[in-house]
């Protein structure tokens, strides 16, 4: 792997997941957490209805994903507030038909020929200057929300209910992290692709959460994991000439398996110790 860091394209792959890591090891603690995995798998494939917006109509990439991507965040964030029990069914609309238009418009699209595993697993090993820029940059945003609302995360994350009563202002940060969750897959999806986005936000978090006495500790331990996942995938993929974007989502789910095999090891282990007594 060192020897790999003498190229400049794996150097910013390197860079690129570490900062996707930190950006995913904030927000995804957030949405395992309050078990907005579906919210976020919604927006990560309504997104891809902003890609195909974007290359039709000509306008910037980042413009018109961003701005698909957030009027659908919106949308959810709104109808998940306001009734819970049907939201899932309005997420599930929002997936497809995103996904759908992002298809027929880059069918669409005159003399563009785009193939859709490029955005399902991205290309980190190609990762521009640019991009990394704007990772920097939405990490430093993120990190600063993370610390600013803390405490109010960690209120709304564990009783809701309660938070409100003691005037935590609930929708309001529903809004603010939901909408750095689209922003964040809009940001990083072109990089290491949407499939990635969702393992990222969802697998180290998971793991993280069962060893952790605090959302600060999960939110560190899942960073961490989602920095190994990626160094392991990406030195696995270039040893062995593997896609990278998939190879680091089987690391991580190799993870998880890991992990539920382990904690279903030590759950038989305490049952039998109970039965002696």
């Amino acid at each position: 792997m060192i020897e790999a860091l003498q190229f400049e394209f794996m150097r910013n792959a390197v860079i690129a997941g570490f900062f996707a890591s930190l950006i995913c090891g904030i927000i995804g603690s957030f949405v395992v957490v309050n078990r907005l995995v579906f919210l976020a798998g919604g927006i990560a494939h309504a997104a891809f209805g902003g890609i195909g917006i974007a290359f039709f109509f000509g306008i910037p990439y980042m413009l018109g994903t961003l701005g698909f991507s957030l009027i659908a965040a919106m949308l959810m964030t709104a109808v998940m507030l306001k009734n819970k029990t049907r939201a899932d069914t309005f997420i599930g609309i929002l997936w497809a038909v995103g996904m759908a238009t992002g298809i027929i418009l880059l069918d669409l699209t005159p003399g563009y020929n785009v193939s859709l595993m490029s955005y399902l697993f991205g290309s980190i090993l190609a990762v521009p200057d640019s991009d990394i820029w704007w990772m920097i940059a939405l990490s430093i945003v993120t990190l600063s929300a993370g610390v600013f609302f803390y405490r109010d995360l960690l209120a709304i994350s564990y009783d809701d209910e309660f938070a409100r009563l003691r005037g935590v202002p609930v929708n309001l940060i529903y809004f603010l992290f939901i909408g750095l969750v689209a922003v964040s897959i809009v940001i990083i999806i072109r990089v290491v692709g949407l499939i990635l986005v969702i393992a990222l936000l969802t697998i180290p978090p998971y793991i993280a959460e069962k060893y952790s006495r605090s959302l600060a500790q999960m939110m560190v331990f899942s960073t961490l994991l989602a920095i190994l996942f990626n160094l392991s995938g990406l030195w696995l993929a270039y040893t062995y000439n593997l896609t990278s974007g998939a190879t680091i989502i089987l690391v991580a789910a190799a993870a998880f398996f890991i992990s539920m095999i382990i904690d279903l090891a030590l759950s038989k282990t305490r049952q039998g110790q109970k039965k002696n007594r």
